[in-house]
């Protein structure tokens, strides 16, 4: 069994048996921390994993990408033709591209809000639990930190942040092991 399977078989352990009271939070929140170089692995795993927790676990998994989210955001977005031209005229600025999408992301909380809308519709699900997958499509615009914390409250079922980072003691996260450690994380974290 690969280490990847066996920080799973855990966070399995941890779910069913749920989330104990603390200071900080009660929320059913967890993050599968996984090295990024093995983000690709992590992925043809998924399927298994969602097997795995439907099957042996009764669970009723939903999988919320990133990737795909901010995709649908960014193909929408009606200042799509605008950004296009100024990609035109300077391709390689990439600090202003990289505003300008990071912009369209979290003004308004766009990405935080389609996380909360898929939150929400599986609230009525039966033994819902929602994995939510693509975190290092975040880089270089935000990380997911801001985002959990905006959603404070929010979280009525199980969710899993399959996150390609490292850990830093009991409860910092590096993302993509190469950002700031970020101690500001209310989950359990398996992995890492």
């Amino acid at each position: 069994m690969s280490s990847r399977d066996r920080d799973f078989d855990e966070l399995r352990e941890r779910i069913k048996h749920g989330r104990e009271m603390t200071h900080a939070s009660f929320e059913p929140i967890y993050y599968l921390v996984f090295p990024p170089a093995e983000a690709l692995t992590v992925k043809r795993l998924l399927t298994s994993w969602s097997a795995r927790l439907h099957e042996r676990d009764g669970w009723t998994v939903s999988v919320f990408s990133v990737a795909d989210a901010i995709e649908e955001l960014l193909q929408t977005d009606p200042r799509r033709r605008l950004w296009l031209a100024s990609d035109r005229r300077a391709p390689q600025d990439w600090q202003r591209t990289n505003e300008a999408l990071a912009n369209a992301l979290t003004l308004g909380g766009a990405l935080q809000n389609k996380l909360e809308a898929h939150l929400r519709a599986q609230e009525s699900v039966p033994n819902a639990l929602v994995l939510v997958t693509d975190l290092e499509a975040l880089h270089p615009y935000l990380r997911i930190g801001a985002i959990e914390a905006g959603l404070q409250g929010e979280f009525h079922i199980p969710t899993v942040f399959l996150y390609p980072g490292t850990r830093a003691g009991k409860t910092g996260l590096r993302f993509l092991g190469f950002y700031p450690e970020d101690g500001n994380y209310r989950s359990v974290h398996v992995g890492g």
